[in-house]
């Protein structure tokens, strides 16, 4: 297996990045966006069950440390994952609560 090699950037961006999953919430959005389906604040805020201005702030964490993308369609907002291998998380951390 090959070494991969980071630089401390990297691995302050990494280390910011699994800070800001690192929040129950935060996790449930990415499980809802690792089927690759983008989705709105309000889709989202509905399968959470949590007020709006709530999955908001959530939604802008996970954006500003790199972890979503957004674009604007009218009025409303769409979020998806913005690295494709995050979905590894999720998967990680399910195989790690079902022990």
């Amino acid at each position: 297996m090959e070494k991969i090699r980071l630089n401390p950037e990297q691995l302050d961006r990494a280390a910011n990045m699994l800070k800001a999953i690192a929040h129950p919430m935060r996790i449930a959005i990415i499980g809802f966006l690792e089927e690759g389906e983008s989705l709105s604040v309000t889709q989202i805020h509905e399968r959470l069950g949590i007020e709006q201005s709530t999955t908001s702030h959530h939604l802008g964490i996970l954006k500003d440390k790199g972890v979503l993308v957004s674009r604007r369609e009218g009025k409303k907002t769409y979020y998806s994952l913005k690295h494709e291998s995050l979905r590894n998380i999720v998967e990680c951390i399910s195989m790690c609560k079902a022990n």
